[in-house]
């Protein structure tokens, strides 16, 4: 029985469950954070939320859809285990910068865009 078929499945339904569910909160707290920084500016606040949704889920998606190529080959279900949470670790791991990355560079440069 191939395992790494199996563990393809189960990491991206993980993983995509993950980063929508993570999008959608960050998407509907943005929009309040973000017309917290340009108060008089309620449709760049809007687009700028959208962009920062598409971006999120085309880097990440796609950054878990590239790490499939690079997995060994699985021969035990306890690698498999093992590999799923690993790979699962990093996912949430790079979330969690670009979160926070996205939130510094918002903060510092939202003013040079809105002049």
């Amino acid at each position: 029985m191939n395992l790494n078929i199996t563990a393809y499945f189960i990491y991206l339904s993980i993983t995509i469950l993950i980063i929508v569910k993570v999008g959608k909160i960050c998407y509907q707290n943005g929009n309040v954070y973000v017309a917290e920084l340009i108060p008089n500016h309620m449709d760049l606040c809007q687009k700028l939320n959208q962009v920062l949704l598409i971006g999120y889920y085309l880097l990440n998606i796609g950054y878990c859809a590239m790490t499939l190529i690079s997995w060994e080959k699985i021969i035990s279900w306890t690698q498999l285990i093992e590999i799923i949470s690993t790979k699962t670790a990093a996912i949430i791991f790079i979330i969690s910068v670009l979160h926070y990355f996205n939130i510094f560079m918002i903060t510092k440069y939202i003013q040079k865009l809105i002049k």
